[in-house]
């Protein structure tokens, strides 16, 4: 039987790598960096005063000079390596001829490629990247809100109590902490959505594979990128990329608003198979013939 083993791992890397979302803990760092005051979350007690030194550390001393080792001490007379003990090693019998493994016959194919040309990989791109998008420009957004209130805050700071700015501050930091949670919990529904999608691409395109290369007669297919050099007969990349589009055109990618994972727990998650029987209409039962009594 034809091994895909290897097909699974360069599906992953190419269609996961335009899945990837800068962390949403940077973009609040940025956020609250790009204000001027890298500390405005510290209360003002907590926070060393103008002028005031930085406590110093314990003084440290300088370390003991350790003795210098005698010159007739054993490490230093035994310069050449210990002779150790060998038992012997038992021979290993004679192994009996088998059967002679078949004739390889190489095929070359690029993952990479095939995705590419895929139809359902370029929808869920496409879908998945609007998402990406929409949450970048929320995350700037909610950025631009927190240094609007930072510098509003460090505006009205002087001719407020202590107690008000440390309320002002408390409420601030909880609305960024509630937004960083909203980001991470949009980022990894995408993240998951992608591997939905992923995962039905995988599953048909080593199926394929498999099809492609035993109608050819090939018992062993090659990552191109791996091979030197090779003829164009040998490489089934645009074949197997057609009948993927042919079989599988399209991806199920769950909704923006649903969460992958409640999704599976309900044991309701639709397939590409499900999607097609309700498109289709429903068959007309075909009439009943009427048999002649002889």
């Amino acid at each position: 039987m034809l091994r895909s083993r290897g097909v699974s791992a360069l599906v992953a890397a190419v269609v996961m790598s335009c899945a990837g979302l800068p962390s949403t803990a940077a973009l609040a760092q940025g956020a609250a960096a790009s204000g001027g005051n890298a500390g405005w979350f510290v209360p003002k007690s907590a926070q060393p005063a103008a002028g005031t030194a930085a406590p110093r550390g314990p003084a440290r001393t300088a370390p003991v000079p350790l003795p210098a080792a005698p010159a007739d001490s054993d490490d230093a007379q035994s310069q050449t390596p210990p002779v150790l003990p060998m038992p012997p090693v038992p021979a290993s019998p004679d192994i009996p001829r088998g059967v002679a493994p078949p004739v390889p016959v190489i095929g070359v194919i690029s993952v990479p490629d095939v995705m590419r040309l895929s139809s359902a990989a370029q929808q869920a791109e496409r879908v998945l990247g609007a998402r990406r998008d929409e949450l970048a420009r929320d995350a700037q957004k909610e950025q631009g809100g927190w240094r609007d209130e930072q510098q509003k805050l460090q505006a009205q700071a002087k001719n407020m109590a202590s107690d008000q700015i440390q309320l002002r501050e408390r409420r601030l930091q909880e609305r960024v902490i509630a937004a960083q949670r909203d980001f991470r919990n949009r980022n990894r529904i995408i993240q998951e959505a992608a591997q939905v999608s992923l995962n039905q691409i995988e599953r048909e395109l080593v199926q394929i594979l498999r099809q492609v290369a035993g109608s050819r007669g090939m018992n062993l297919v090659l990552h191109r990128e791996q091979v030197a050099l090779s003829q164009d007969g040998l490489d089934i990349t645009q074949q197997v990329a057609d009948q993927l589009n042919k079989v599988l055109p399209t991806v199920f990618i769950p909704a923006a608003n649903v969460d992958p994972e409640e999704l599976a727990k309900s044991g309701t998650m639709p397939t590409t198979a499900d999607a097609g029987r309700q498109a289709a209409p429903a068959p007309t039962p075909a009439p009943v013939a009427a048999t002649a009594r002889h």
